[in-house]
């Protein structure tokens, strides 16, 4: 059983609990931070001082509220030709091909600022920016018409030297208070055609450390002290420098944009899956906490019951969320080469009621304790919410992130 949640139904004092929060806090959640703002961390400390259930209770959901109804509005920018659209349908999931992708060409096909919301999640926007290298742009009032107040980041794209105008790009975004991120993309063509022509000397890691020394001379020659780059192919966002990029770019965002951002991070590799089943951790924390809470009233968990329909869609959430919905897996299947029956086969996530399966016997026995404890509320009561909301969560999730490394180690392999 998690360490704080037993201090509190063990009924610990309240104000020892309040010196222990935030501390334990901060060690369950991910290394990109939480989900939590420090002004929440404060009121539900001092909320656990006061011994306010229902403050606590308060403060919890509206925190999972204002994260599950968070929006992300992310501009991307940069010379005309070096991939922004292409860096565009690379993080939406999709191909240059595919309805609803973003325009890819080799000449500037973005004039007008163009909003592409992600498939999955349609809170998600990005931004596809005019050109920076266009004839029309202007630094002093490019941020005004593309209405930069609109956007939570920027992403600033080049495929070989930053530009002047890069420059003045981002010095004003900062003067305005945003981020701003340099990417450098076509990282791979790079590399490839290092290879072809110095097949001897050729050495992945030097030629990697020379694209980044010379678009850090580049920028700093410009006026930009210590930017930061990203290397990138758009084509295997596995490689290189994009895990970090998720990684700064979560950490920055405000606590409550951070769980939306954090479902678009595809699950390309270990990191990348750790890093998911730390957030979906984090939550389902808060939710047995608040929960447990809750059933210090009499009652209310007869109205906030985790009911086997309820438990089907959290799994099938988590599976979405991971990559490994039905659709995606008939995508995988198709590109391993395999069938469908025998991929899920290794899919354990896919056996809800394996799952969930309980002795009949024990279940209704604890059918009838959970019907009792209901009615009176108290300790009980809580005990049992803490167990269904906390236990079973985490049973899915844990599932789900295994089987997500499964199919990936299969793709790496194939």
């Amino acid at each position: 059983m998690d360490q704080f949640i037993e201090s509190f139904l063990s009924k610990k004092n309240f104000l020892q609990l309040a010196s222990e929060f935030s501390p334990y806090y901060s060690t369950i959640i991910s290394k990109a931070g939480g989900i939590l703002s420090q002004e929440t961390l404060s009121d539900i400390q001092a909320a656990f001082q006061n011994g306010n259930l229902e403050d606590i209770v308060k403060k919890i959901q509206d925190a999972l509220v204002q994260a599950e109804n968070a929006s992300l509005d992310v501009a991307v920018t940069g010379q005309s030709g070096t991939g922004k659209s292409s860096f565009i349908n690379a993080l939406r999931g999709l191909g240059h091909e595919e309805e609803k992708s973003a325009l890819v060409g080799i000449v500037e096909t973005t004039m007008e600022k163009t909003p592409y919301q992600h498939p999955k999640y349609p809170k998600v926007t990005f931004w596809d920016l005019p050109g920076t290298g266009t004839p029309n742009f202007c630094a002093d009032t490019y941020l005004e018409k593309v209405g930069f107040t609109n956007y939570d980041f920027f992403i600033i794209i080049s495929s070989t030297r930053f530009t002047y105008n890069d420059a003045l790009l981002a010095q004003k975004i900062k003067s305005m208070g945003k981020k701003f991120y340099f990417v450098r993309t076509k990282v791979d063509n790079d590399l490839y055609n290092e290879k072809v022509s110095k097949p001897k000397s050729f050495d992945e890691k030097t030629v990697l450390q020379q694209i980044r020394d010379n678009c850090l001379a580049n920028l700093h020659h410009i006026g930009v002290p210590d930017p930061n780059i990203f290397l990138i192919s758009n084509f295997d966002l596995a490689d290189f420098d994009f895990p970090r990029l998720e990684e700064i770019m979560l950490k920055e965002l405000p606590a409550h944009k951070r769980h939306i951002c954090m479902l678009l991070v595809p699950c390309l590799s270990d990191f990348a899956i750790e890093m998911k089943r730390d957030f979906f951790r984090e939550k389902i924390w808060l939710d047995a906490l608040k929960s447990s809470a809750m059933a210090f009233i009499p009652f209310m968990p007869c109205i906030i019951g985790f009911n086997l329909p309820e438990q089907e869609k959290c799994l099938n959430r988590y599976r979405s969320h991971f990559g490994l919905d039905d659709e995606a897996i008939k995508n995988v299947a198709k590109n391993l080469g395999t069938s469908v029956q025998e991929l899920s086969s290794s899919i354990k996530s896919l056996n809800f009621w394996l799952l969930v399966k309980e002795d009949s016997i024990v279940e209704k026995v604890k059918a009838c304790v959970e019907s009792f404890c209901s009615v009176n509320g108290g300790l009980s009561s809580m005990a049992l919410q803490f167990l269904k909301t906390y236990c079973l969560h985490l049973k899915f999730l844990n599932t789900v992130a295994d089987d997500a490394k499964v199919i990936l180690h299969k793709t790496l392999k194939s």
